[in-house]
C-alpha cells in the first residue's frame, strides 16, 4: 500500500504531474497519493454500509402508520391532530434535505449522518413520556423530522455522486431500496409489539436501532475517494478531496434561486410532490389504519405494507437498473400511470381478509413504490450538474410537503366522512397528471 505523501510546497512531489494528487488544501488532512484499486473497488463497501445506515434509519419510518389507533384509543386525540404531527415530521423530512446535502459538503457525511441518527433515537424515546398532543409534534414531529430530513435520499445521492461515476443508476436504486428493506425489517416486528405490548416498546426498539447505527457510520464510512487515495468507481482519474464548501445554508438557498428558474425543477419538483402525496403522506400513514376500518387486523394490514417492501426493493433496483438505458421522462409517466391505475382499484380491495386480488395490489403497488427515484436523481443531475444533490434535495422537500398534506388530510378526511375512499380517488387523478407533467420535461442539450 503506498503511503501518505506530504505535498508541502518544502517537498514537491516526484511523481510525474500526471500521476501527482493536487496539493492539499489548508484546512483538510494530507491527501493520499492515488493508489490502484484492489479486486473490489472501495465504493461498493461504502455503498453497503450506507445501504445498511439507511436500514436501520428506515425503522422509524415504520412506526407511524402503526400509530394512529393506540394514540387516539389513548389519549383520545382525534386521527387529525396526529396526521398533523406526522405532516410536521415529514414535511420537515423534506425540507431539511437540501441543507443536509450542503451541511455534508461542509462537515463531511459521516458527521452529518451521526448527528442524525442520534436525533432520531432521542426523539423517539422521548415519546414514551409524553402527555399531549403538542409533545407529539415536538419529539414525533420535530426532533424525528429533523434527523430524517439529515438521513433522506440526499444521503443517497451524495454517497453516489462522489463514489460513483459508472453505474450511478444502478446504485441509486439499491440505496433507495434500502429505505423499503428497512420497512420489510421492522413493519412485522413493531406492529406485533404494537399489538401485544403496547406502542412505547415499539418506539423504544426505534430509538435503540438507530442508535446502534451510529459506530457503524462512525467506523465504516468515509467521505470521499480521495480519503483513501482512490478514484471514484468508474472514473478515468484520481480526483482530490475538495475543499469543505463553506455557508452550507446560503449555498442551499442560492442552488434553490437558480434551479426555479428553470422549467425542469418545476416540473420534477411538482411530480416529486404527487409521488410523496401518493407514498409516504397516503398509503404508508393511512393503509394500516384503513384496512382496520375494514376489519382487517393491524398486524395483517402492517405484513402487507412490509410485502410492498419487499417488491419496492425489486421494482427500486429494476428502475436503476432501467434508468442507465432507458430515457429517464418516459420511465416517470409509465410508473405514475400504473400508480395512479392501482390506486383507484384500492377502495374495492379493502376487506376483512387478505384475498388474491388485494395480493396482486400489493405487489403491483410494491414494484411502483418508489420507482420514480432512480430517473428523478437522474434528471436532476442531467439539468443541474455538481448541484445535483442539492437540487434533488429540494425537489425531494416537495416530495415530503405533498407527503405532509396528504398526513394530515387523510386523518381529517376520515374524522369527518368516516372513510378513507376520497383520498384513495383524489391521488389516483393527480397520478395521471404527474404522468403528463414528466411528460413535459424537456430534455437537455448534449454539449460537445
Amino acid at each position: 500500500m503506498t503511503q501518505s505523501t506530504d505535498l508541502s510546497p518544502k517537498d514537491p512531489p516526484k511523481d510525474s504531474p500526471k500521476d501527482s494528487p493536487k496539493a492539499p488544501v489548508k484546512g483538510l488532512p494530507p491527501v493520499r497519493a492515488p493508489r490502484a484499486p484492489g479486486r473490489v473497488h472501495r465504493a461498493w463497501f461504502v455503498a453497503a454500509v450506507t445501504f445498511v445506515t439507511i436500514i436501520g434509519a428506515a425503522a422509524f419510518a415504520s412506526l407511524p402508520g402503526l400509530l394512529i389507533e393506540p394514540l387516539h384509543a389513548e389519549f383520545d386525540w382525534s386521527r387529525g391532530t396526529i396526521g398533523f404531527a406526522v405532516s410536521v415530521n415529514l414535511a420537515l423530512y423534506g425540507l431539511t434535505a437540501p441543507f443536509a446535502a450542503a451541511l455534508m459538503d461542509r462537515f463531511g457525511i459521516r458527521k452529518v449522518v451521526a448527528v442524525a441518527l442520534t436525533m432520531i433515537s432521542v426523539g423517539a424515546v422521548l415519546t414514551v413520556w409524553m402527555t399531549t398532543a403538542w409533545q407529539l409534534v415536538m419529539y414525533w414531529g420535530v426532533l424525528v423530522g429533523l434527523g430524517s430530513g439529515s438521513m433522506a435520499l440526499a444521503f443517497a445521492a451524495t454517497v453516489t455522486n462522489r463514489w460513483f461515476v459508472a453505474r450511478r443508476g444502478l446504485v441509486t436504486g439499491v440505496l433507495t431500496a434500502a429505505g423499503a428493506s428497512g420497512q420489510l425489517v421492522f413493519l412485522p416486528l413493531l406492529s406485533w409489539l404494537v399489538e401485544d405490548h403496547g406502542w412505547r416498546p415499539a418506539a423504544v426498539t426505534v430509538s435503540l436501532t438507530a442508535l446502534a447505527v451510529v459506530p457503524f457510520v462512525w467506523l465504516l464510512l468515509r467521505d470521499h475517494p480521495a480519503d483513501v487515495g482512490l478514484a471514484a468507481y468508474g472514473a478515468p482519474e484520481f480526483t482530490p478531496k475538495p475543499a469543505p464548501v463553506r455557508g452550507a445554508a446560503r449555498r442551499a438557498l442560492s442552488v434553490l434561486a437558480s434551479a426555479a428558474r428553470t422549467g425542469p425543477f418545476w416540473l420534477l419538483a411538482g411530480t416529486f410532490a404527487i409521488c410523496g402525496a401518493s407514498t409516504n403522506g397516503l398509503v404508508k400513514t393511512h393503509f394500516v389504519p384503513a384496512a382496520h376500518d375494514h376489519g382487517m387486523p393491524i398486524t395483517a394490514a402492517a405484513s402487507l405494507l412490509a410485502v410492498i417492501g419487499v417488491f419496492d426493493v425489486v421494482g427500486t433496483i429494476a428502475s436503476g437498473w432501467f434508468t442507465d438505458r432507458y430515457e429517464a421522462r418516459r420511465l416517470l409517466a409509465v410508473y405514475y400511470a400504473l400508480r395512479g391505475v392501482s390506486l383507484l382499484f384500492l377502495p374495492m380491495l379493502l376487506a376483512p381478509t387478505v384475498h388474491p386480488p388485494m395480493l396482486f395490489f400489493i405487489v403491483f403497488y410494491g414494484l411502483d413504490w418508489v420507482a420514480t427515484v432512480p430517473p428523478t436523481l437522474a434528471l436532476c443531475r442531467e439539468h443541474y450538474g455538481e448541484d445535483s444533490a442539492i437540487v434533488f434535495g429540494w425537489v425531494l422537500a416537495s416530495h415530503q410537503v405533498g407527503a405532509a398534506v396528504v398526513a394530515f388530510a387523510g386523518g381529517v378526511t376520515r374524522d369527518v366522512f368516516g372513510s378513507y375512499d376520497v383520498v384513495w380517488y383524489a391521488s389516483g387523478a393527480l397520478c395521471a397528471v404527474a404522468a403528463l407533467m414528466a411528460l413535459v420535461i424537456r430534455r437537455r442539450p448534449a454539449v460537445a
